[in-house]
């Protein structure tokens, strides 16, 4: 294993459900609006897919039907990336603004292997798990014309995580790799495979049930020569 990376956790943010009108959401709310908070906030499992929210206590997760649960319990995002989003729109973009719990500083987000661990702080242990895939309420979010197309061709997408030690959270805590599985699926890859190359899909199987349960299903339907159609794998597009 190389030198574990050691990074920082620069802030902490929640969201807070509220009416929006580009949302899909059934009850119309969204709590993508993150922003960020002072203090500890606890992270824990919080339950399967369509039954448990977001990891982060007081943090909204109003379309359980595509977001949340426990292999989506916390979004991370890299703040290097954030400084290129603001370049290219000539924005400012504060921490929390593409949704995300955790705004990080030296932390190879989108290089993380599916499976990795990250023990943040002095207790928590999160594992990647998923790359995140825009959707119309982020693209109702930012209102920057062809965002979703815009953000997918970039392919740094930030990552999800799964709780498997709960624990506290704070602004400035050292995020640290406590593990790397041996193959090469990182966030990046499943990003592509998930969204313009499909190809790529039997790719992910190398990451075992490290990688989401729906990426997973995906990819061995691709494999198995049941699924070739040349259309993204997880709906990237305005009902996502």
């Amino acid at each position: 294993m190389d030198k574990p990376m050691v990074g920082r956790v620069l802030t902490v943010n929640v969201g807070r459900a509220r009416k929006v009108a580009y949302t899909s959401a059934p009850s119309g709310e969204t709590g993508i609006g993150k922003v960020p908070v002072e203090g500890p906030v606890r992270v824990a499992d919080p339950g399967p897919k369509g039954e448990g929210g977001g990891g982060l206590a007081g943090d909204a997760v109003c379309d359980r039907r595509h977001h949340g649960g426990s292999d989506q319990a916390v979004y991370a995002f890299a703040r290097e990336e954030l400084d290129h989003w603001e370049r290219e729109l000539g924005r400012t973009l504060p921490n929390g603004c593409f949704g995300e719990n955790l705004t990080t500083r030296g932390v190879d987000v989108d290089g993380a292997l599916l499976g990795e661990r990250w023990r943040i702080g002095p207790s928590l242990v999160l594992e990647v798990s998923d790359a995140r895939v825009p959707c119309r309420t982020f693209a109702g979010r930012l209102g920057e014309p062809g965002w979703v197309r815009r953000f997918t061709g970039r392919g740094a997408p930030g990552a999800y995580l799964r709780v498997v030690v709960p624990g506290e959270v704070r602004a400035g805590d050292r995020v640290e790799v406590l593990h790397r599985p041996d193959h090469d699926v990182t966030v990046a890859l499943a990003f592509r495979a998930a969204t313009t190359r499909r190809e790529l899909l039997p790719r992910i199987l190398a990451a075992g049930g490290a990688a989401h349960p729906e990426l997973r299903a995906a990819a061995r339907k691709y494999a198995a020569g049941l699924d070739r159609v040349p259309a993204p794998a997880r709906g990237v597009g305005p009902d996502a």
